[in-house]
Formats: C-alpha cells, structure tokens, sequence
C-alpha cells in the first residue's frame, strides 16, 4: 500500500465531501479511491468516513486523523518545493487564478512578459467566477476582488474596481435613459449566472445603498455574455469597469446612473502566508503587482 497516496486520497475526500469529486479531483477512478481508504483503514484499523450516511462524513477519529494528515503534507510539500530550487530560485510551476475577464484582460498580457523573464517558470492559469481555497487547491496565488474575509491570507491590494450600468445608444434611444435606480422597474435588464441574488442591484443614494429588485428580460451564463447581449441592444446590464471600458470608448456601449454607483471594490493578489516565500512566487508578485497597480487606476 502506497500510504503517502492513500493519505492524500482521504485528506481530498475529506475536503470535496464525497468520493466522486475526490476522484475528479485527483483523476483516479472512484473504485481504486475507495480501495485506496478500505486498505488504509484496514492498516490503521479504524474507520474514518462514516458510509452510512449520504455524504460521507468523517468519524470522530477520521477528523483527527485529517487534521494531523494536513500538517503532514504539507510539510511534504514545503520539503519538495525545497528540494526542488523553489526557495535558491526562481522555478517550478505557478498556479494562479482570477475572474475570467480581468484575467483576459490584465492578467495575460502581463504572463506573456513574465513568462519571458523567467524561462524556468511554468504558469497554470485557472480563470473562473468561482472562489477557490488556495491550500485546498494548491493554488500559489489568486487574483481578487472584494473585501477579503479570510485573515490567514496575505493581500497584496493593488487598485479597485467598480461595478457599472450600460446600454447600448440604440436601446437607450429606443426606451429612454434611467434618471434613477428607480427607473429600472421599467426597463429591459441583462442578468448572468454565478452571483448571488443576480436580480438584485445595489446602489449608493442619498448616503446609503439602495437595492434594487430588476427584471430579467435575458438570463446569460457569464458577463461576457451580457456584455455582448446589451452591446446588442438587447437591455441594461451590469459589469465591472474593465469589462466595458473598450465599448464605451468606442461609443457602442453607454454607462448610465453613474452619479448612483456604489462605492468602487477593491482588487488584490493574494496568497498564503508562510515561513518561506518560493522564489516563483515573489517573482511574480514583484513582477505582475506595480503592472497590475497601473491598469486598475480608477
């Protein structure tokens, strides 16, 4: 029995909450997953998942079991990456992801340049809406935006961001401009998955923020796509700044109740906190932060 594997299955079924996502994690098949933990706990004997219940939960000994098991990867971790030149230089791959269109849109440019700095970088890019654990998806460092609630990472703040109303000239000739935020009750609006409470928008009057409930006349997968769909003349949608910029510079694309705007969100590197720094990493903050400071001026 391979009991490093077998360790590193449970630790990942403990943390997806089942064997299937575990294995989609890992790439290992459910079966050899869960054979994998029989013959560990055979070894250990002592059950540490709970299989009666529909989602496996992990027994009183499984979640000592575990929290001991992170300590100890992840010191094996720490030792590898040492091992490997992490900490004397500049090596290995990177993991870093960031919101689909800020990662287009500011993050590429800026690896095209880093990964030509540093030959001995690799870089696995993951861009998505979703918020992802850092030390439970070996992610090095994430792109963000918001307020960052988890005080065991370290932020790097590096501008803010600020989230707009648009439409295209032609609907807004065609229906009118919005005066205020009440005004949308009457308008056609462009809402996209992924967020939460998507038909309600917030907005900063008369010193506090209002939300407002609008009407989905389209429903999008992502905010590309409501881009793409008010730029259509489809309705009002709603993006962060740096999705719009080019449209409206172009005049294809015009903001509106930008006097109601709520307060701009700021936007960070973040990473997590530790004795050592790999030397892949500090190369990239010190390489894509004062970049990544001068496109987010607002």
């Amino acid at each position: 029995m391979d009991r490093l594997e077998a360790m590193s299955i449970v630790l990942a079924v403990a943390e997806a909450g089942s064997l299937s996502g575990a294995a989609r994690r890992l790439n290992t098949p459910p079966a050899t997953a869960s054979r994998k933990i029989s013959e560990l706990e055979d070894h250990l004997r002592v059950k540490l998942f709970d299989r009666s219940a529909r989602k496996l939960m992990l027994t009183e000994a499984g979640s000592s079991y575990v929290a001991a098991l992170k300590r100890i990867l992840a010191d094996i971790s720490e030792a590898e990456r040492s091992a490997s030149g992490e900490y004397t230089a500049p090596t290995g791959e990177l993991i870093v992801t960031a919101p689909t269109g800020m990662g287009r849109m500011h993050l590429i440019p800026i690896l095209a340049e880093f990964l030509a700095a540093y030959p001995d970088i690799s870089v696995h890019l993951v861009l998505g809406e979703r918020i992802v654990s850092l030390p439970e998806e070996h992610v090095d460092v994430a792109l963000r935006i918001g307020v960052l609630p988890d005080s065991r990472l370290m932020a790097l703040r590096l501008g803010r961001t600020e989230l707009v109303v648009c439409a295209s000239p032609a609907y807004l000739g065609r229906r009118g401009t919005p005066a205020t935020p009440g005004d949308l009750a009457g308008h056609d609006c462009i809402l996209y998955d992924g967020v939460y409470a998507p038909d309600t928008w917030t907005f900063a009057q008369d010193g506090s923020d209002v939300a407002i409930t609008v009407r989905p006349r389209l429903v999008v997968s992502t905010v590309e796509s409501a881009c793409d769909a008010a730029r259509a003349g489809i309705g009002l949608a709603r993006a962060f700044r740096y999705h719009v910029a080019a449209s409206v510079a172009t005049g294809s694309l015009s903001t509106v109740l930008d006097q109601y705007r709520p307060e701009p969100m700021p936007v960070s590197l973040v990473y997590q906190a530790g004795r050592f720094l790999p030397l892949k990493l500090r190369a990239f903050l010190d390489f894509a932060a004062p970049r990544l400071k001068v496109q987010l001026l607002i």
